[in-house]
């Protein structure tokens, strides 16, 4: 299945260049050329990745991801901007972005990256809908719901989860989770991965002490199991 990609950017010649590069790669391409109008696209309707500009009319990429991740979204977002200070760079990643790219970048690198990124939402691997019990997880949308009522996720909640969904009876290590999900250095030690995880079982465990969907594996990390065992 193609991955499709929205490119909000307000530079004619490059909406062009890349548009012609990402159709040539096999990718479904979407343009928007001001920050109101990516947005709404954006909120509106499934992408697997955001090309996302920070320098746009209407509205500036700061606030448009801010917004967007105020929503739970999982949408993996690549800014590409030529504001190259590393103090833009820190704002970005901490307001969600999944990756910064500076101008003028090299094509290849662009594309090497892009494909980092859908490897690691598990774009490959997932699509539509996925059910735990009375648990309805809608990928493309990035919404779920428990028996019929909505359950509300942070953004980082929703990554790790997605991740886990790309990954279905495997057994995860935390490291590896701290890489791909938090990006992390693997020699780092945290426990992030622990609350996050004892969080989403809250909200979708019926029995949070005894999970039957996420599961610890002792010593090795943890494995989302698809159905439940009997």
């Amino acid at each position: 299945m193609k991955a499709k990609l929205l490119l909000v950017e307000d530079e004619e010649g490059l909406v062009l260049t890349l548009n012609d590069l990402l159709v040539s790669e096999g990718y479904e391409v979407a343009c928007e050329r001001d920050g109101i109008s990516g947005e709404r696209r954006a909120i509106e309707e499934p992408f697997d990745l955001m090309l996302l500009d920070l320098n746009l009319p209407g509205k500036n990429g700061f606030d448009i991801l801010k917004d967007i991740r105020a929503r739970s979204s999982s949408l993996p977002v690549l800014i590409l901007t030529a504001r190259s200070a590393t103090a833009d760079k820190v704002v970005g990643l901490r307001l969600g972005a999944d990756d910064y790219l500076g101008k003028p970048f090299d094509s290849l690198e662009l594309l090497a990256r892009i494909e980092a990124l859908l490897r690691r939402s598990g774009h490959q691997k997932i699509a539509g809908t996925v059910t735990l019990g009375d648990i309805v997880i809608d990928l493309a949308r990035a919404s779920i719901s428990k028996a019929g009522q909505a359950v509300q996720l942070t953004a980082q909640e929703w990554r790790l989860l997605s991740y886990l969904i790309a990954h279905p009876g495997e057994t995860v290590p935390r490291e590896r989770l701290l890489e791909d999900v938090w990006r992390y250095a693997t020699d780092i030690s945290s426990r992030t991965v622990d609350v996050h995880i004892a969080s989403l079982r809250q909200k979708l465990e019926a029995n949070p002490a005894s999970p039957v969907f996420l599961l610890t594996v002792r010593g090795l990390g943890y494995r989302l199991e698809l159905a439940e065992k009997n």
